[in-house]
């Protein structure tokens, strides 16, 4: 925006260009303001040159106030008038600059480097600071960028936990299908939580450097807070739970499956990190739960697996990283 009132004498940027910061943007017509700084600069030389003869004239006043050829009051006096000039001087180089300051707004600049919209005013326009429809143009940050997300107040202990150890890893996923779109860090966890939702905001930063992240974009965030190793994970479509907890139908020899209870440690939309319950290679089932029941045999439904896997189940349960 404008810091001073003028006319639009010149636009330097073009709309979507990139800009560094302190590139000029726009230009206001200075000529009221030279002449304001001009007046200032006139002053002060003015109140400099009465100060002048006004020590000129102390230092003969103290001269003969020292013989006692004139009344000391006289020589008190001239040494207030050369306090008060003295001081109109002061006034006059905070004047000017005032005046170079108001002058220097005239030429508009970057304040960041990023990226301009769409012009909002063109040149001959008159603007006015006070103005709100003034504005010249909106400068975005595009790298890096940041995402702003929340987390439900439950998470906070371990995030924070974590953050204190090292930066936190952040993937910005595609809202549609979960695709990584860019990788970044945790920069800030915000220092209250939002009492009206029971979350806390977090900030994460983004280089950005293909330029896939757009301000006032939705995405999805998933924060990596500890890599669980050599741990036993099955797809999360497996797991079932009745009235006395979680459990999984096992595949035993003869493709026969028998419920078993098991502990949950980790889950997600798509994988289930088991605690106790299971141990690799024991396989168990991800579908085709409507009939069946303990001690059911099972068959193979269809689709790519390995040579006399039962049906419905998944050949992969086993020791890996999340």
């Amino acid at each position: 925006r404008p810091q001073v009132d003028g006319k639009l004498i010149a636009v330097a940027f073009r709309e979507g260009q990139d800009v560094r910061r302190g590139d000029v943007l726009a230009r206001i017509d200075p000529t009221v303001y030279k002449a304001q700084l001009d007046q200032a600069l006139a002053k002060k030389a003015q109140d400099e040159a009465q100060l002048a003869n006004a020590k000129n004239d102390l230092d003969r006043y103290q001269k003969l106030a020292a013989i006692n050829a004139i009344n000391k009051q006289q020589a008190d006096t001239q040494r207030a008038l050369v306090a008060q000039y003295t001081a109109l001087a002061q006034a006059d180089q905070a004047a000017i600059e005032n005046a170079q300051a108001t002058l220097s707004y005239t030429t508009i600049t970057a304040p960041i480097s990023g990226r301009t919209g769409i012009r909002m005013v063109d040149e001959g326009n008159y603007v006015r600071a006070s103005d709100a429809s003034s504005a010249i143009v909106v400068i975005t940050q595009l790298k890096p960028i940041a995402v702003l997300f929340n987390l439900p107040q439950q998470d906070l202990d371990r995030v924070n936990n974590a953050f204190a150890k090292g930066p936190l890893a952040v993937d910005a996923l595609h809202s549609n299908d979960n695709a990584v779109i860019e990788r970044g860090k945790l920069t800030v966890v915000d220092n209250q939580v939002d009492s009206t939702t029971g979350t806390v905001k977090l900030k994460a930063e983004f280089p950005n450097a293909q330029m896939q992240l757009w301000p006032g974009q939705f995405v999805n965030v998933r924060l990596l807070i500890d890599t669980l190793k050599d741990v036993v994970v099955i797809p999360t479509g497996a797991v079932q739970r009745g009235p006395e907890g979680t459990f999984v139908y096992v595949v035993k020899p003869g493709n026969t499956v028998a419920m078993r209870p098991i502990v949950v440690q980790k889950q997600n939309e798509m994988q289930t990190v088991v605690k106790s319950g299971l141990e690799p290679p024991e396989r168990v089932v991800t579908t085709g739960f409507v009939r069946l029941t303990d001690n059911a045999k099972v068959t193979i439904g269809g689709g790519a697996r390995p040579s006399g896997a039962p049906a419905g189940t998944h050949p992969r349960n086993g020791r890996r990283p999340v």
